[in-house]
């Protein structure tokens, strides 16, 4: 009956999924069918993480996170949790030899997410490997079936892709990073003072990791393209977006791409993806 098991757990990363991300949510469906559910399994597996450094601010979120990262790890090794996600995470973790490297550094972020930062260029880029580079190349692993070969030659890429939507991301959650969780991502960002100049820099880097992401989406297998692809396009939209909005407003509000806007990437990147117009 551990069969049974696997399933119902698995349903719960996909809930977990669909009720956290509509955009994700929208991106897996265009994934080929035998990589749909291990991705769901990894989302899981990463927001519960973050839940516990983002929300739980009223309880021991050290301890907590102490406690998650230990049941991880027991429950790869035995290939077994009584915690569902966990479970659903063991699963892909062990189906499809996801480097242990990558859940570590994923929890180096998460735990510097459990301190007051101010983060110069180090932290940041530790912080990227960790938080973005790790997830990226965890769901690497699921498209290239495990394979290390091909792994190892997507890998560059991979890490591009991952960083590039995570510095979106904290473009986009930018006044509430600062105000609520009392962070500043980008190295050196006074928030109350960032010019003109300030944000230009960081456009330029999101810039680079926007084409040499791209370039290793051309290489994917046919199972992933298509999604990884729409959500590249869906990055893109967002950050054209945010370029376009004013200092103010910027400073003040979570930038976001309407629900038809992102049905409409969809169908625009279909037809692309079918072109080979990349």
């Amino acid at each position: 009956m551990i069969e049974l098991y696997n399933k119902v757990t698995q349903k719960a990363s996909k809930l977990v999924t669909n009720s956290y991300s509509t955009s994700f949510s929208l991106g897996i469906q265009t994934l080929g069918k035998e990589t749909r559910q291990p991705i769901y399994n990894v989302y899981g597996f990463m927001r519960f993480s973050d839940e516990i450094v983002d929300t739980f601010h009223d309880s021991k979120q050290r301890e907590l996170l102490d406690q998650f990262k230990e049941q991880t790890y027991q429950a790869i090794e035995q290939g077994i949790s009584t915690n569902p996600i966990l479970h659903s995470f063991q699963l892909t973790v062990n189906q499809f030899n996801i480097p242990l490297q990558q859940v570590e550094n994923f929890f180096d972020s998460m735990y510097m997410d459990l301190e007051d930062h101010e983060y110069d260029e180090a932290l940041y880029k530790k912080y990227i490997v960790g938080s973005a580079e790790a997830v990226g190349l965890m769901c690497l692993s699921v498209f290239v079936g495990g394979d290390m070969d091909e792994y190892k030659k997507l890998e560059p890429e991979a890490r591009s892709l991952g960083a590039v939507f995570q510095k979106v991301n904290f473009l986009r959650d930018m006044q509430f990073d600062y105000k609520v969780l009392k962070r500043t991502y980008f190295p050196g960002l006074n928030f109350e003072n960032m010019s003109e100049a300030d944000l230009n820099k960081i456009f330029d880097d999101i810039e680079k990791d926007f084409d040499h992401g791209l370039e290793g989406i051309k290489k994917l297998p046919n199972n992933s393209k298509l999604g990884v692809y729409l959500a590249y396009r869906y990055y893109r939209k967002l950050f054209n977006k945010i370029k376009r909005t004013s200092m103010n407003k910027l400073k003040n509000e979570r930038i976001r791409i309407p629900n038809p806007q992102k049905y409409s990437i969809l169908v625009r990147s279909l037809v692309r993806h079918q072109m080979q117009l990349y």
